[in-house]
């Protein structure tokens, strides 16, 4: 057997002799790598954005660094001298440079003919002398005047209300009122009350019924709207009076 395969080999037996099916398996696998190499250059959308934008963006700049701590400032307690300790003067441990002068204003001359007397620091305001009446001082003002208080009359009513007795005492013109021929035949008779309003002129201005028989009424009506009254005065002005009027209807025997 090993004589078997070692003339296989030697002899050449079973070896291939077309070299062009290398050739074509050669251009095969080259053009198949040549596809795998084109499709993502070709087909650039189905690549994903976010890698590209990593790829081609620029890494961010590094942060400024953090501002320096400001500088801590010494606060510097200057304490001066004490002159008194314990009600005592005491003389000061160096000279100082500035020394202040203080320096008073000088008062006003003294006016001729008028004593100038006073507090310094007194009220202001004050009278000169320093108390009011003294020698030397003028004399006040005199008081203002008190105001002019105007006397304000109270205005007049326009109307008031007046007894029936009475304001028939003033009557000027008094018709007597028809008896109605219906009223007699019934032997109707009573009082007709009305509440009535004189002007000014003394006129009958308005008449409202209270009391009084159906039958009655008209004739006691047409009677009284003629009756004038003489006019009501109240201080010298005249004035509308509210009153009541009765008109009475009695049969004779």
């Amino acid at each position: 057997m090993a004589e078997m395969f070692g003339q296989t080999f030697v002899d050449g037996v079973g070896k291939t002799h077309k070299s062009w099916t290398v050739l074509v398996s050669f251009c095969f696998q080259a053009l198949a790598v040549g596809i795998l190499i084109l499709i993502p250059l070709i087909f650039t959308d189905v690549l994903p954005k976010a890698q590209l934008v990593s790829m081609l963006t620029a890494p961010p700049p590094p942060p400024p660094p953090p501002p320096p701590p400001p500088p801590v400032q010494k606060v510097v307690v200057k304490q001066a001298p004490r002159q008194f300790n314990a009600n005592v003067l005491t003389a000061p441990k160096e000279i100082p440079k500035q020394v202040a002068v203080i320096v008073e204003d000088q008062l006003p001359p003294a006016t001729s003919g008028v004593a100038v007397t006073g507090v310094p620091g007194g009220i202001p305001g004050g009278v000169p002398t320093g108390f009011l009446g003294g020698i030397g001082a003028a004399p006040p003002p005199p008081p203002p005047p008190p105001p002019k208080v105007q006397e304000v009359k109270p205005a007049a009513p326009q109307r008031i209300r007046v007894g029936g007795q009475v304001q028939s005492a003033r009557l000027i013109k008094k018709p007597v009122p028809n008896y109605p021929p219906l009223a007699k035949q019934a032997r109707i008779q009573g009082t007709v009350r009305f509440t009535a309003i004189i002007g000014k002129d003394g006129t009958i201005q308005n008449l409202t019924l209270v009391s009084g028989h159906p039958l009655l009424v008209q004739a006691a009506q047409d009677a009284v709207k003629q009756w004038v009254y003489q006019p009501t005065l109240l201080n010298n002005e005249p004035v509308e009076v509210v009153t009541e009027i009765d008109v009475n209807f009695t049969l004779s025997n």
